[in-house]
């Protein structure tokens, strides 16, 4: 290849690069190969698998309007063979040649004498054709021709490719998008209409269970559990939803975590004493006060307690720590219970996921537990994380700012 030609095309290839957009940049495609290969019109055409025809998608600007929406065959035509066969096309002369698609001249009112067509391929795969009209100068096409239509051709297949991974990228968006709206609407539904009836049932079986005989106490204290049970469900739902939507607010209190943790940890003795499980906390000195809401900080602890305790056989241990960090507030839930698998860490905060284990999926439940205390704590511009080895116990760490406008600066915090 002469040299002007090799610093033109690679000119050319390298301003192409630079372009963004999908229909300019195959214009502009058609336009050098028009200028490099010296020929009176090129076009680029893609397959359609739903008709089996090749479409035009690039051609001259005072042809464009012709060709909008014409269907080349692939059997009959010279961009057919070349696109069946994944090979370029060289026609001297159209003359006799019974694989030139007259029509498109028709069209056009233009006369095709010679052609060069050249695949469009991806990673072997064709994807349509590029074809080069009207060698200028009575002359023949050269294999310098041939081998700048394969070089502007392969520019051309990747950006088609490209384009194509963006339309399945966006239609994978719609699609969940559109399953993010029917969950939430769902979910929105299902925590409106449960509410009432449950808190029905709750109050009623609670005024039973005083009016009835002992006899009755066992059925009605099974109905009563199991209706907090669904309670606690729909709200957790209600809540991890609220916080993904942005419909969550938090009403800034200052919040003690000293006292919260006494009254969460409190609050678990009896469960942890039936089971025999030593349930303990460390508090660190001072109030320990932070910005937020106390019920929502409450939520996610007992979450994180529950858990521990639930997790954690007879003779074991739980400790839930809090202590001061410079601008935060830290509080860590350690057991030495069953552990969590090490390809299971990385998910335990997402909502519905439950680890698969026969140690841990013999507790029930449905895996909202974790999301809801990641919702709470997110919430407040915290951060909350799990360390565990299976078999050996786990430790969950909860780091909320103590003025939530430091809280950008909590990346900065090492986690030790």
């Amino acid at each position: 290849m002469k040299k002007e030609r090799m610093d033109r095309l690679l000119t050319v290839v390298q301003a192409l690069s630079e372009s963004l957009e999908f229909d300019s940049f195959l214009q502009s495609i058609v336009d050098e190969a028009c200028e490099l290969i010296s020929c009176e019109s090129a076009s680029i055409l893609r397959y359609d698998s739903s008709t089996d025809t090749l479409t035009f998608i690039a051609a001259p600007p005072e042809q464009r309007d012709f060709l909008r929406g014409v269907m080349v065959p692939v059997e009959g035509s010279a961009a057919g063979w070349t696109f069946r066969h994944a090979e370029p096309l060289l026609m001297q002369t159209t003359v006799n040649d019974t694989r030139h698609y007259k029509e498109v001249d028709q069209l056009t009112g233009s006369h095709t004498h010679s052609l060069l067509a050249v695949p469009l391929l991806f990673r072997g795969g064709p994807l349509g054709v590029i074809e080069a009209i009207n060698k200028k100068g009575d002359v023949d096409y050269t294999e310098e021709d041939l081998t700048i239509l394969e070089t502007l051709a392969a520019m051309a297949s990747f950006a088609l490719h490209e384009q194509d991974l963006q339309q399945q990228i966006e239609q994978a968006r719609e699609k969940t998008s559109g399953l993010d709206s029917l969950k939430t609407d769902f979910i929105a539904i299902t925590s409106h209409e449960l509410r009432t009836p449950l808190g029905l049932i709750l109050g009623h079986a609670t005024f039973l269970r005083e009016l009835v005989g002992a006899e009755y106490h066992e059925q009605l204290d099974l109905i009563i559990r199991n209706a907090t049970r669904l309670k606690d469900i729909v709200e957790n739902l209600a809540s991890v939803d609220n916080y993904q939507s942005g419909a969550a607010r938090v009403r800034q209190r200052e919040v003690s975590m000293a006292r919260l943790v006494q009254d969460v940890v409190e609050s678990f003795h009896e469960e942890a004493r039936r089971k025999g499980v030593d349930l303990r906390s460390k508090i660190g000195a001072g109030g320990l006060m932070v910005e937020g809401e106390a019920g929502k900080i409450e939520i996610a602890l007992s979450h994180l307690v529950r858990n521990a305790v639930i997790f954690t056989d007879s003779g074991g241990h739980v400790l839930v720590t809090a202590e001061a960090v410079p601008g935060y507030v830290k509080v860590m839930v350690v057991d030495d219970g069953v552990g969590i698998p090490e390809k299971d860490l990385e998910r335990i905060f997402d909502r519905f996921y439950q680890v698969e284990s026969h140690l841990t999926r013999r507790h029930g439940g449905m895996g909202l537990g974790l999301s809801v205390a990641q919702a709470m704590i997110e919430m407040h511009s915290g951060r909350i994380w799990a360390e565990s080895v299976e078999g050996g116990g786990s430790r969950f760490t909860i780091l909320l700012p103590v003025n939530t406008s430091q809280a950008s600066a909590a990346e900065k915090v090492f986690i030790t």
